[in-house]
């Protein structure tokens, strides 16, 4: 979902150098075994390509040499947070043909866009992921690229094809924007394997999808409809959409606008309750100010635009912060009410359940923005319902919330959840082991880690 209310924009001048960084980067020295090997780049179906050989591919080598955005990472892990550095390899930054120009990274005004890493010490796997929220290829960079290259793994993001505050724009019926990310996905996955294969001289062995909020959606989606692509998938706090005009983000987030305000100025109980029938937890009540603040209202007035444009006429994505009664205002939608059109588009949009391969879901108890009832209870409990919960294990983490940078304001009553998440990855890849793999430890609650290392250790067991 749209992460703190609006897309993370570098300068003019940081898109120049960044466009001018990718453009002109040759290999330091040509002996390089690795940037010998760059004329054998290739991936089926961009339409542009650049490439780079580095000495470094984590953020810790890509921001100095402008292959990456930090504002893309904003908020998404915690401020003590320990990341590998010093992995060689090549970086190839380019874009498949896609007639919206929302992402003007590099400076190219051109969507789809693509980044996939290739390190020189290459394990045999490849890690596929979409960019969380309305963000940019580069968004996982941190959160997931630093930490699988310096297992072994190629990794590859996509920007899902549309970005920013403006994503639904995309399209000509509603809910072709977010209908192609999920073909974004796909695309990007069998791009890779292709040009992991063709870097390296031999196919994968293993394919994982990876992603967080959003992302995590992608993964969900991924592993029900093509299966066959990967190994397995690491789903953290995902966005769930239920075919069954069950509870989602249009439910419960017009819920919260419409009581939280009076609920901050009164403490008023039925306006509580409300919010707790909506689905937010009893015990996250801290967080409301800081989601209603940032997050909440430009969430549903953009994913409300998207599936449903016709309930504000002309406008686009409504009103900011309007009061209740205001004509066209997302405060008082009524997603239940809506036509029967709106439902459908939701339903096309939405998770069966069927998952084909292992997934390995973690998810806060705190979520404010994606309450963890709504979105992975829910989910969790359709996988079942669909006979599939054997290729499952969902941890709820006791004390995360959605954003990471939320533990670093409240480090006393919370968790982060990135470090449950790198744990889980490593379940996932003995659970998925080629010679007959270790199960991980059964579905459960994991209670709030409060000693040691809490930014960069998680046990699921």
């Amino acid at each position: 979902m749209a992460i703190l209310g609006r897309s993370s924009v570098f300068s003019a001048a940081a898109v120049t150098f960044l466009a001018a960084t990718l453009v002109t980067a040759v290999p330091a020295a040509q002996a390089d075994t690795r940037c010998l090997r760059m004329d054998r780049v290739h991936v089926p179906g961009a339409q542009r390509l650049v490439t780079a050989c580095l000495d470094d591919l984590t953020t810790a080598g890509t921001v100095a040499s402008g292959h990456t955005d930090p504002a893309q990472w904003t908020g998404l892990h915690a401020a003590a947070t320990r990341n590998p550095s010093g992995i060689p390899g090549i970086q190839i930054d380019g874009y498949f043909r896609d007639g919206s120009t929302l992402n003007t990274t590099h400076g190219w005004n051109h969507d789809s866009q693509f980044v996939i890493r290739l390190p020189e010490d290459w394990n045999g796997g490849l890690v596929v992921s979409g960019a969380p929220g309305t963000r940019r290829q580069y968004a996982n960079d941190f959160t997931i690229s630093d930490w699988v290259l310096a297992k072994g793994y190629a990794f590859a993001s996509t920007d899902k094809g549309n970005n920013g505050n403006e994503f639904y724009t995309d399209g000509r019926r509603p809910g072709d924007a977010i209908r192609e990310w999920y073909h974004r996905m796909t695309q990007l996955t069998v791009a890779a394997k292709a040009t992991v294969a063709r870097h390296y001289r031999r196919a994968p062995r293993r394919t994982y999808a990876a992603g967080i909020s959003n992302g995590g959606q992608l993964v969900r989606w991924a592993l029900e409809n093509h299966p066959e692509l990967y190994d397995g998938g690491i789903d953290s706090e995902g966005t769930y959409w239920p075919r069954d005009d069950g509870p989602n983000a249009l439910t419960y987030l017009p819920a919260a606008l419409r009581n939280y305000p009076e609920y901050k100025a009164t403490g008023d109980r039925r306006a509580h309750a409300a919010m707790l029938r909506a689905g937010f937890a009893r015990g996250s009540e801290f967080l409301w100010d800081f989601n209603y603040t940032n997050i909440w209202d430009n969430t549903q007035r953009i994913y409300r635009e998207e599936v449903d444009p016709s309930y504000d006429g002309d406008l686009e994505a409504g009103i900011p912060y309007c009061e209740s009664g205001t004509p066209g205002c997302d405060t008082d939608y009524r997603y239940r009410s809506r036509p029967r059109s709106v439902h459908r588009t939701v339903k096309a949009l939405g998770h069966s359940g069927r998952i084909g391969k292992p997934m390995i879901t973690v998810h806060g108890t705190l979520d404010t923005l994606l309450p963890i009832k709504v979105h992975s209870d829910a989910y969790a409990g359709k996988i079942r319902e669909r006979g599939r919960g054997g290729l499952h294990r969902y941890y709820r983490i006791e004390g995360a919330s959605h954003l990471d940078l939320e533990y670093d304001l409240f480090p006393d009553r919370m968790r982060p959840l990135l470090p449950c998440m790198r744990t889980a990855f490593e379940a996932l890849e003995r659970w998925t082991a080629p010679r007959g793999g270790d199960a991980p430890p059964p579905s459960a609650t994991v209670p709030r880690q409060t000693s040691g290392d809490v930014a960069n250790s998680c046990s699921i067991g």
